[in-house]
């Protein structure tokens, strides 16, 4: 009953309210990506879903691209990152239904033919802002122990594991480590796959 009826209306009201608290946070970040990168505030990607089902992210726009064509995070997205305000518009794909507050992040969608059956678990609940393996190492994880944090969570999925995963992201947005929120150059989940 969580999972399908209590948990879509918690997320839902709490992201309205989230929106309506940060108006000014939204408005001051638009200006300044706006000023930095020229115009360009959000940035749109294709995601995967629960069942699988394709929906555009939204994030504050954080790359940067040259007149070479190369392409880089910005000065001020490094800091966006670092405070994971670049993750902040996702409330409005919450208000819209596509994620949840707490759920497996969505990953990109080309990785959708190399799950195997155990990894494909994690598309059986809604995708989240936050979640189980964001609490334990965010991207420092090799992707077998995300993946384990991802299934973990859809097998015992309920409020209270909600609660704790939120109040440990609320704690490690407060006293982050350089470790916790930078991008780290690691291998894609291809890249994982195919290997193992």
């Amino acid at each position: 009953m969580y999972p399908s009826l209590v948990k879509p209306v918690l997320d839902r009201l709490v992201a309205l309210m989230l929106i309506i608290l940060c108006i000014p946070i939204f408005i001051f970040s638009a200006l300044l990506l706006a000023i930095n990168n020229q115009g360009g505030v959000f940035f749109f990607q294709k995601r995967a879903g629960k069942s699988q089902k394709i929906f555009s992210i939204l994030k504050f726009k954080t790359m940067t691209h040259s007149e070479s064509g190369e392409s880089g995070v910005s000065r001020f997205g490094k800091i966006f990152r670092k405070l994971s305000l670049d993750e902040l518009p996702q409330l409005f794909n919450v208000l819209r239904g596509e994620m949840s507050l707490v759920g497996p992040r969505p990953l990109l969608v080309e990785y959708l033919n190399y799950y195997n059956e155990y990894e494909n678990t994690r598309h059986s609940v809604q995708p989240g802002i936050t979640g189980w393996a964001q609490v334990h190492g965010r991207n420092v994880s090799d992707w077998k122990t995300r993946m384990d944090h991802d299934v973990f969570y859809v097998d015992h999925i309920s409020f209270s594991l909600d609660f704790k995963i939120l109040l440990l992201t609320f704690m490690q947005f407060f006293r982050f480590s350089q470790a916790d929120f930078v991008d780290h150059d690691q291998e894609t989940f291809i890249e994982y796959a195919k290997r193992r």
